[in-house]
C-alpha cells in the first residue's frame, strides 16, 4: 500500500531519494504512460503504442519497455540503458496532488507535491536530499516540481490528443507475434496503433487541424517509433 503524504520541509526535512535504477526500486515495469510533449525524446528510444483507459474509454499513449508484466528490457546491472527516462518514471516517488483554498470567496484547486513514504526510494541516509539544510528546496526538488507540473499539463494534452485521434478514426488494434529466442514465441496484444491508411487518406482540412494543434508532429513521432519494436525484440532474445 502507498503512503502518500503532503511534502513539507519540517516533517520531511531529512528526506532523501535514491535515484538509482533497478527492479528493487520499482523500475521492473513493462510500460508507462507518456505525453506528446515528450514524444520526440521517446521515439528515439522506445516503441510507442496506445492503451484504452477502462474508466474514461479514451486512448492513452505508452512507451513499451518489455512484453510481459514486470519485464523491463532496458534494465541491466548498470541501471537503465537509455538516454531518456519518461516523466512518469522519473517522478517517482513523488506525485502531484491538489489542495483546496479560497480566493475572494471562490474555491481554488492548488497543485501541491506529495511523496510516497512507503517507496523503496525513500531514505534518510542514502540518495539525494530533498530539502537544503535550512529548509529551502534542493535543486533536485525544484527539478521534480517542474516534472510534476509538466505531467499535469500532459494529462490535459493526452485528452485532447485522444479526442483528435478518435474523431478521425486513426487508431486500430494491433498484435505482434515474434520469436523471443531459444525457439520460444511470444505475442503482444491488447494495444492500439495508428492506422496509416486512414492517415494517408485524410483531407486537407483534417491535416490542417492536426497541424494547428501540433498533433500532426506527435503522430509522426509515433510512426517513427515503430522501428524500436525490432530493437526491443532483440533485447528480449538476448535474455534467452
Amino acid at each position: 500500500m502507498a503512503n502518500h503524504q503532503l511534502l513539507d520541509n519540517i516533517t520531511h526535512r531529512n528526506l532523501r531519494v535514491i535515484t538509482d535504477r533497478s527492479a528493487w526500486y520499482g523500475d521492473d515495469i513493462a510500460a508507462t504512460l507518456i505525453f506528446p510533449l515528450e514524444f520526440r525524446r521517446i521515439q528515439s528510444e522506445y516503441p510507442i503504442a496506445f492503451q484504452r483507459n477502462a474508466e474514461t474509454r479514451g486512448y492513452e499513449p505508452i512507451a513499451l519497455f518489455g512484453f510481459e508484466e514486470r519485464e523491463n528490457l532496458y534494465l541491466g546491472p548498470n541501471g537503465w540503458d537509455a538516454s531518456y527516462i519518461p516523466l512518469t518514471v522519473e517522478r517517482q516517488p513523488f506525485l502531484i496532488g491538489f489542495k483546496t483554498s479560497t480566493e475572494d470567496g471562490v474555491p481554488q484547486e492548488e497543485p501541491v507535491v506529495h511523496v510516497d513514504m512507503d517507496s523503496p526510494r525513500v531514505s534518510e541516509t542514502e540518495g539525494v536530499p530533498v530539502f537544503l539544510e535550512h529548509g529551502g528546496q534542493s535543486p533536485y526538488l525544484e527539478h521534480i516540481t517542474r516534472v510534476l507540473h509538466t505531467i499535469h499539463e500532459g494529462y490535459a494534452q493526452n485528452r485532447r490528443f485522444s479526442e483528435a485521434l478518435t474523431s478521425l478514426q486513426l487508431l486500430e488494434p494491433f498484435s505482434l507475434e515474434f520469436e523471443a529466442g531459444g525457439g520460444a514465441r511470444r505475442k503482444l496484444s491488447g494495444l492500439y496503433t495508428l492506422n496509416e491508411e486512414r492517415l494517408n487518406g485524410l483531407d486537407a482540412a483534417s491535416l490542417e487541424s492536426l497541424h494547428c494543434s501540433r498533433f500532426l508532429e506527435s503522430i509522426y513521432m509515433v510512426m517513427a517509433s515503430i522501428g524500436n519494436f525490432r530493437a526491443l525484440i532483440e533485447r528480449r532474445k538476448h535474455l534467452a
